[in-house]
């Protein structure tokens, strides 16, 4: 059988922090993008140009 060794092992941990961190910065980012354009969108309803 094949038996990863401790340098494989804390690659994959390492890979897997990455992975979840670029998850919520990516999260966020989508959230913070749809929060920027609700802010706009409620901030031009409430200036009536005509």
């Amino acid at each position: 059988m094949y038996q990863p060794s401790d340098e494989t092992r804390i690659n994959v941990a390492a890979r897997s922090v990455a992975e979840r961190t670029m998850l919520r910065v990516q999260t966020f980012a989508l959230y913070g993008s749809l929060a920027l354009i609700a802010a706009v969108v409620f901030g031009s309803l409430s200036i009536h140009p005509f």
